[in-house]
């Protein structure tokens, strides 16, 4: 090396004597003693190991090295909501196979739509092949998250459920992944605990509980409330179902009782490519549905007629006809196949109950008709809060608390941050796309994201990181135009609108998942407002690149016969990346195939 060349690690005056001295980095700053972007260490807590939690627990292994990571999870498990709701008939409204990674298919879904405990073995199997568990820290509940100006991160309070015991542990940067559909709550139903005989939520099911020969009351019929229905009527001696509002149930013709047989299974095991398919052609259907989301449009049309029709087919019941099918659009509310639901409403056993429940006794329900419905087990449907707030205090810089901050209304960036709240990112935020097609593909696409501002805060010397406020309202101001244009803003009740009639779409994203994918590709450093630990150019080290530092690296490496680069505008790089001119006429499906699942059933 020649005696005017610095050597990584050392300064001029060792290399000019020859001394070997612990290097002492120039202008006083640690990270000049360092090649260009050298990774700092970096902690980071993730609030909840379902999912998302195990997703960015995942991502983050496989791409970075100098971190540390703490998954706090209040449960005795992981999988979150997979793990908590054991209610019977709980599946997942989305087509098994579809219902996973990208990247991560499984062979042995026992149906198309398989229930919670098999959804919980895939993620139980992802978390374990990819050693995952490390992170995690079961009966462990985040209770209160504090800033620490003098070290530029949280304090998180942690509780210990099993010993009740609370301690303090910090990050650099706090991951929310707890949820949406998290935080189960009762009906406001006067004299609710009054009841007498087992009272049951769908979100906290005591399996213990047997239905064998009751006669049981069931308030509500949305998701959850649709798939206990059929469940149940087998078993029971009767069923009083309760019901205020209509709802639009999707129907499943094509594969509503299909069950994988072996032989299946073992055609997937063995032609990768075959499931590849599959899985493709569900896929793209569920990506041609977003236009029955906007108003006047001929899909809205056609479906709304389709599913008019499959209703009156199931139900064959001129009353329960005007009573169940709504009169707004469909997708107002969440879209659920109802397998099965429609035809147990017309059973012997089965009483449609429609209208308010004013008062709930000890023996069971008194309605706006002046009758006591009595019941020996009373099961709620009734869902969560879903006001974004998160379940515990989050205090920023200035003290002020996100609970507050999100008491009218929930503005965050993205579906992924907070404003004033630097350091600080979520899952499933405010208007993310959980409604608007593939969900666990748009989990990715956060995860992704995330990780793009963990690598500039462990490579640039970045402090904080925190959404612009004025991006925010720009955000929310288009957001809120866009959807007087979906039927997302007609008058129905929906946990979209913070289970309001009218209020405001808090919930859903202003385009597809498609959309959202594309918009969250790239950071928006812009609109970001940034702080350094020290010199914004620190990072750039001692002059040395991290290639010079390689032994085996090609120091040659970009000299090539020819440009196999990326292409760098977007309309380029677009048609390479989603294989543009693909035919989906040969093994695609449309959103009719998607909703009956007739595409795919074909291609076993």
């Amino acid at each position: 090396m020649a005696d005017d060349v610095i050597a990584p690690g050392a300064n001029h005056a060792d290399t000019a004597t020859g001394k070997e001295k612990d290097p002492v980095p120039p202008f006083g700053h640690r990270r000049i003693a360092q090649p260009i972007h050298s990774e700092r260490p970096m902690k980071i807590i993730c609030i909840g190991a379902g999912a998302s939690g195990l997703l960015f627990a995942y991502k983050l292994q496989r791409s970075f090295e100098k971190f540390e990571l703490a998954i706090y999870e209040k449960n005795t498990d992981i999988a979150g909501t997979w793990f908590e709701n054991r209610y019977p008939g709980c599946a997942c409204d989305v087509p098994s196979h579809n219902y996973t990674w990208s990247f991560e298919p499984w062979t042995e879904w026992q149906a198309t739509y398989s229930g919670s405990k098999q959804i919980y073995t895939y993620f139980d199997n992802f978390c374990n092949k990819y050693g995952l568990r490390k992170y995690c820290y079961v009966q462990h509940e985040v209770v209160g998250a504090v800033w620490n100006p003098s070290k530029s991160g949280y304090d998180v309070s942690v509780k210990d459920v099993a010993s009740d015991v609370v301690f303090t542990d910090h990050c650099d940067i706090l991951i929310n992944a707890g949820g949406i559909l998290n935080s189960w709550r009762w009906p406001a139903i006067p004299g609710l605990h009054s009841f007498k005989g087992p009272l049951l939520h769908t979100a906290n099911y005591d399996e213990s509980v047997d239905l064998s020969g009751k006669h049981v009351g069931l308030i509500g019929n949305g998701s959850s409330g649709i798939q206990v229905l059929p469940a149940i009527q087998p078993i029971v001696s009767k069923i009083t179902t309760f019901i205020r509002e209509s709802t639009w149930v999707s129907p499943v013709q094509g594969l509503e009782d299909k069950v994988f047989t072996e032989e299946e299974k073992q055609q997937f095991r063995d032609n990768p490519d075959v499931l590849l398919e599959y899985r493709r052609s569900y896929e793209r259907g569920l990506n041609t549905q977003f236009g029955i989301f906007l108003r006047d449009t001929s899909i809205q049309r056609e479906t709304r007629n389709y599913m008019t029709q499959a209703m009156k087919d199931k139900l064959q019941n001129p009353d329960l006809e005007t009573k169940l099918i709504p009169t707004w659009a469909v997708g107002c509310r969440r879209l659920t196949p109802g397998v099965g639901y429609l035809e147990s409403l017309s059973k012997e056993n089965v009483k449609v109950v429609y209208g308010e429940i004013n008062e709930i006794t000890p023996h069971g329900c008194v309605c706006d008709d002046g009758n006591e419905y009595r019941v020996d087990v009373l099961i709620c449907a009734t869902g969560f809060d879903t006001s974004f707030r998160p379940r515990f205090p989050i205090i920023n810089p200035a003290g002020k608390n996100l609970q507050d901050a999100w008491t009218e209304e929930a503005k965050g960036y993205l579906g992924i941050a907070a404003p004033d709240f630097p350091n600080y990112l979520h899952f499933l935020g405010p208007n993310c796309p959980i409604g608007n097609g593939p969900l666990l593909s748009a989990i990715e696409t956060q995860a992704d994201y995330m990780l793009k501002m963990c690598d500039r805060w462990q490579t640039e010397n970045w402090a904080t990181f925190t959404p612009k406020m004025a991006a925010v309202d720009e955000f929310i101001a288009h957001k809120d135009q866009f959807m007087k244009h979906t039927v997302w803003e007609e008058e129905c009740r929906s946990w979209y609108k913070n289970n309001s009639v009218s209020g405001k779409v808090s919930a859903l994203w202003p385009g597809s998942t498609l959309h959202y994918m594309e918009a969250l590709k790239d950071v928006r450093y812009d609109d970001w407002s940034i702080e350094y630990e020290g010199n914004r150019f620190a990072w750039l080290g001692n002059g040395y690149s991290q290639c010079e530092l390689d032994e085996k690296a090609d120091t040659g490496y970009y000299i090539r016969n020819e440009d196999d680069g990326p292409f760098l505008s977007r309309g380029k790089a677009r048609k390479v990346e989603t294989k543009h001119g693909y035919n989906v006429d040969k093994g695609g499906a449309n959103f009719f195939d998607a909703l009956t699942g007739k595409a795919a059933a074909s291609r076993l």
